[in-house]
Formats: C-alpha cells, sequence, structure tokens
C-alpha cells in the first residue's frame, strides 16, 4: 500500500524529492537518445551556482503550558516548563534583503526558527506570511550583508524527461543535492484543492520539504514538496509545486502576509463527454444564492469552457484560474448551456474563510 507524505520535518517526518542517473548503457545507446549531447557531464558547475541560494532550516516547537503544568523556579518566578520538539526542513532565498521561500508545514507551530546559509551562518528567522492551501510559507532573516537569491523559471515550459537538480537539507545534514528528471506534470495526489504538482525522481527524504528543484540553467522550477513513501524514505515519487503556482502566491505573502483568493460561488465536477469523445471545460452543479456565479446568471448544468479565454481543463483547473484573480475583478466566462456556447461577464468575489484562505 502507498502512503502519501508531505516531505515534511527531518525529526518531524514529512516528505521529499528523489533522482536516478542512466548508468551502465553503453555509449551507442546513449547518443541514440540524445544524452550525450544534452545530459551534463557532471552537475558540479550547477552545484556551485546555486548552492548559495540554498538554505536549511531548524524549528523548535513548543508545546502548550496547559498541557504540561510542571513548573521551575527561576530567579524566584514559577516558569512552566515547557518540552520542545527539534524539527528541520528546507528553503531558498529569494531576495537579497533576506525573503525566503519555505512549505507552510515545516515552519507551522515553530516558536524558534533558525535558518542555516550554505557557508555555515546562522540567523534567527520571522514569519512573514503562510498560506496552507497551497503549503507556501515565507520567512525573512535579517543579513548584513546582500544574499544570493534565486531565479525563477518558467514550469510551463519544462516537459516530461528533463532534467531536474532538487536541493534541501535531509534528515537535517546539511544542504544536499540530487538529480534526476521529471516524471509527470498536473499530478492531483489529493492534498488540497489546488494541487497541480510537478512529480520528479530526483531523491528527496524528510527534511527537504520547502527546497528548490533546479533546472539545468539554474532557475527554479518547482518547490519539494512530498513524497509517496510506504517507509517514509524517498522510492523515486516525489511532488513539486511548480513555480509558475508559486510566484504570485509568494509574492502576495511578501506584500501583505496573506492572499485573497477569488471565489465563483459554484460548485463543479467533471462535464459529459463531448461528441468527439473528449469532456472539455467544468460543469455547473450548484450555485451559491446571491454568489457572483448565481448574480451574473450561471445555472445548474453550465459547462464552463474558458476563463478570459484560456481553455478550462476539468473542475481543479477552473478552481484555480478563479483563485488566482484578485477579489473584484470582472472575468469573462467561455459558456455551453445546452449546446449553445456564449459569453457571462462574472464580478469574482474573495473566496469565503471556511473554505480556506
Amino acid at each position: 500500500m502507498k502512503c502519501l507524505k508531505r516531505l515534511g520535518k527531518a525529526a518531524g517526518w514529512r516528505g521529499v524529492l528523489a533522482g536516478a542517473l542512466v548508468l551502465g548503457m553503453p555509449a551507442a545507446a546513449l547518443a541514440q537518445f540524445g544524452l550525450m549531447s544534452d545530459g551534463p557531464a557532471s552537475f558540479a558547475p550547477l552545484v556551485r551556482e546555486v548552492a548559495p541560494e540554498v538554505v536549511g532550516i531548524a524549528v523548535t516547537e513548543a508545546a502548550g503550558a496547559a498541557a504540561f503544568p510542571t513548573a521551575a523556579k527561576d530567579d524566584g518566578k514559577i516558569k512552566p516548563l515547557l518540552p520542545v520538539a527539534q524539527a528541520a526542513g528546507s528553503g531558498f532565498i529569494v531576495s537579497p534583503d533576506g525573503m525566503i521561500v519555505t512549505n507552510d508545514h515545516v515552519i507551522e507551530g515553530a516558536a524558534r526558527i533558525t535558518v542555516t546559509l550554505n557557508d555555515g551562518e546562522k540567523f534567527p528567522a520571522k514569519m512573514v506570511g503562510t498560506d496552507d492551501l497551497t503549503d507556501l510559507a515565507i520567512i525573512k532573516i535579517m543579513s548584513p550583508k546582500p544574499l544570493d537569491a534565486v531565479r525563477w523559471g518558467d514550469s510551463a515550459s519544462v516537459q516530461v524527461g528533463d532534467w531536474v537538480l532538487a536541493a534541501g537539507n535531509p534528515f537535517a545534514l546539511g544542504n544536499s543535492f540530487t538529480a534526476g528528471i521529471i516524471s509527470a506534470e498536473g499530478r492531483d495526489i489529493g492534498d488540497g484543492p489546488f494541487d497541480h504538482f510537478l512529480q520528479l525522481d530526483a531523491p528527496i527524504n524528510p527534511g527537504n520539504s520547502g527546497g528548490p528543484a533546479f533546472d539545468m540553467s539554474g532557475e527554479v522550477v518547482g518547490i519539494n514538496t512530498a513524497i509517496v513513501s510506504p517507509s517514509g524514505g524517498s522510492v523515486g515519487i516525489g511532488f513539486a509545486i511548480p513555480s509558475n503556482t508559486a510566484k504570485p502566491i509568494v509574492a502576495a505573502l511578501i506584500a501583505h502576509g496573506d492572499i485573497a483568493r477569488g471565489w465563483l460561488g459554484a460548485t463543479v465536477t467533471e462535464p459529459p463527454v463531448g461528441p468527439d469523445g473528449v469532456a472539455r471545460g467544468a460543469e455547473i452543479t450548484g450555485v451559491a444564492a446571491d454568489g457572483p456565479a448565481f448574480t451574473a446568471g450561471l445555472g445548474t448544468a453550465d459547462i464552463v469552457l474558458t476563463v478570459d479565454g484560456r481553455a478550462i481543463d476539468g473542475p481543479a483547473d477552473l478552481i484555480r484560474a478563479i483563485a488566482s484573480v484578485q477579489p473584484g475583478t470582472k472575468v469573462r466566462l467561455g459558456i455551453n448551456r445546452n449546446g449553445r456556447i456564449f459569453t457571462l461577464l462574472v464580478v469574482v468575489d474573495r473566496r469565503p474563510a471556511q473554505l480556506g484562505e
């Protein structure tokens, strides 16, 4: 039975990434598949370039005093003895002034966060903002000198079979690098409404959570977040948040500390298969009273084909498309209503708190 885990904290155990190289193949076979010309002879130059951008994260979690009433006397005062748990994760620098991206589950419940740079220098970090729905978080350190920051890549341009270099802090051992390929795109692992992961085979393990996945030009195309693992270790199936998903979330967290997501006010499902054997868009199964969809005239059994001209590939894609819209923005929905194709204008509202911010 497969077990899905977030890459989580080493010592707090949630998941990471994995890698495989082609070994033992004759040169002729490698050349046949383009590996002699396209595959790197060594990853060392790339590692040297990106290593200063990767950080290790140590988290101290303090338990609540009410649960542990034991007390100690210190300087004449009675203080609760709070047991602590140590955990480790990974992150990467996104601005020279010390903004760092990691996973929300890495720093969740942290009483103290310590960041270790690649050169071994340590800094206390403060939390800037978190988003549990995409499992992203921003922390900040105060360095006396500008820091090396990553360059974001375009995850929409990656292909299955492309090389990736995964970086992180597995088992709190310190920064490490593993290599592999992108195994699949658009994976939904049942972790939340915005699942759309890159699947990687570069080895990642507990403690790699929040670490970057680099393409061969040294740009970040993913954030290592979860693994499939029956035992808690890497079996070569890992998942990374695509950079194009992460970039606007990171920008919003840095600017505001939280995320204002768009909301349509409708429930959706897979649409019926058309005469050509293809299911297109997302079918509306219900609308909230006085919500944006209701106000715009969207009805049950309507099929949303496009959002502002972009084709919708299923209900999850529609949810992500609307969530990325700033509340109060007007969008154009392409609708199929019993075979009639037309456009509806909808003013997107803010996603209610009970659905997750």
